[in-house]
């Protein structure tokens, strides 16, 4: 077993983890999928497969996290790569968004990558190898109306993981994030058979009074948020939510209108529904070759979606830097020289002419 690579994937039963899971196992890897404590059970964990070990955690609390690591390294007698999956967002504006809810994005987002980095370093440095796969998104190269703090989280994993590249290359511990479009779910047959009312799940929802916190949670039975329902099937054959990682605010009144910019996230996924251009498959399996590709980038983007938008943001960026470059850039003191050189040279001349 010590000539396969293991794979320690977090977030394994959302969207993308469960398909990257899935890739992993059948190129013959051994897996730890790792779910999230409050979703699922050990015994849903636990029947996956023969070469896949079953593990749950909170990233948000570190001696879970670390918990999972050494488990990992002791069933399975090493890691090679860890894939961190997890994160949710607010759809919402700025403003409408409580602390409650900004700490607890940037908790699971931020936070729980640094757990996971932090928690693992030791070993990979230990064994002088390992490999980091951290999906970021689009949302970190780019604001997006109605992911404000969302955006924030990304923006700051992106800088943790390029700032801790540079740190530890010298160990061969190598990096990638891993920036997807929009991913529509590529199990249809589930949502055929367990949900009737797979057409839309913001259409079941309604507002669910949590003190400050406005979010409306799915109330419909038939889209699942957590493994209920459906706790008598294996983990890797539930339904999963359509907009599993995202809630949804409900708006003040400034922010309410229906051309708002604050509601363009939400009007987004709502228009997508199952059209979104990226596969999840496909983008696993892009990520599996990633995982063994021996010099990996430091970013890799899935789908013309996401090519397109980063693309054109960075190319924004660069106009307007050249548009008001002038500005940025103090005159030097030889410059200046040199600028009243030809004046002096002038009044020379003139006072010869004169004599």
């Amino acid at each position: 077993m010590s000539d396969l690579i293991a794979l320690q994937v977090f977030g394994a039963t959302g969207h993308m983890g469960r398909s990257l899971v899935k890739a992993a196992l059948l190129h013959g890897d051994i897996v730890t999928a790792v779910g999230r404590t409050q979703e699922s059970t050990m015994k849903q964990m636990e029947r996956w497969h023969e070469r896949c070990l079953g593990l749950l955690c909170d990233v948000r609390v570190r001696k879970t996290v670390d918990a999972v690591i050494q488990t990992t390294i002791r069933e399975k007698g090493k890691v090679d790569i860890i894939v961190n999956c997890t994160g949710y967002g607010i759809i919402g504006s700025c403003e409408d968004q409580d602390e409650a809810t900004l700490r607890s994005q940037f908790e699971t987002n931020f936070l729980g990558t640094l757990n996971i980095i932090q928690l693992s370093l030791p070993y990979f440095r230990s064994v002088s190898a390992g490999r980091y796969l951290i999906f970021s998104s689009t949302s970190g190269a780019l604001g997006v109306p109605g992911l404000g703090p969302y955006c924030a989280t990304k923006y700051a994993v992106e800088g943790l993981i390029e700032s801790m590249l540079y740190e530890v290359d010298t160990f061969g511990i190598k990096a990638t994030l891993v920036q997807p479009g929009h991913v529509r779910l590529n199990e249809p047959e589930l949502w055929e058979s367990h949900n009737t009312a797979a057409n839309t799940q913001l259409a079941g929802c309604k507002t669910k009074p949590d003190g400050k916190s406005r979010y409306v949670q799915n109330t419909n039975p038939a889209v699942p948020v957590s493994a209920t329902r459906f706790a008598s099937l294996p983990i890797d054959s539930q339904p999963l939510p359509r907009y599993g990682h995202f809630l949804i605010a409900n708006p003040s009144p400034p922010y309410a209108g229906p051309n708002a910019p604050a509601g363009h996230a939400q009007r987004i996924v709502q228009w997508l529904n199952d059209r979104q251009p990226v596969s999840a498959v496909k983008s696993a399996e892009l990520v599996w070759q990633l995982g063994h590709c021996k010099y990996p980038p430091l970013r890799l983007l899935l789908g013309n979606y996401a090519v397109e938008c980063v693309r054109d943001r960075l190319r924004s960026i660069i106009e307007e830097i050249e548009d008001w470059k002038h500005l940025s850039f103090p005159v030097a003191v030889e410059d200046e020289m040199k600028d009243d050189a030809p004046d002096e040279q002038m009044e020379l001349d003139e006072q010869n002419e004169e004599n």
